[in-house]
C-alpha cells in the first residue's frame, strides 16, 4: 500500500473556487482538538457569567439518594 504524507493542506478547487482541503490526520485531529477547546472556553465564559450556588450536603446526599 502506498503511503502518502500530506504536511500542507491541499485545497481543491471547484469552478475556481476553494471547495475542499486535504489535511493529514494529525493535522486534521490536532484542528479538532482545536475546535474543542474553544467550544470548552465559550462554554467555561457563559458558566462564569452565572452566580455560584451552594447547598448543604445533606440535601445533596438526598437528592442522589448516597450513603454517606
Amino acid at each position: 500500500m502506498n503511503r502518502i504524507l500530506v504536511k500542507e493542506p491541499e485545497v481543491i478547487m471547484r469552478h475556481g473556487k476553494p471547495s475542499a482541503v486535504i489535511l493529514d490526520i494529525n493535522s486534521y485531529r490536532e484542528l479538532l482538538e482545536r475546535a474543542e477547546d474553544v467550544e470548552d472556553l465559550e462554554e467555561l465564559k457563559q458558566l462564569r457569567k452565572k452566580p455560584l450556588k451552594f447547598r448543604k450536603l445533606s440535601e445533596f446526599v438526598k437528592e442522589y439518594s448516597l450513603n454517606v
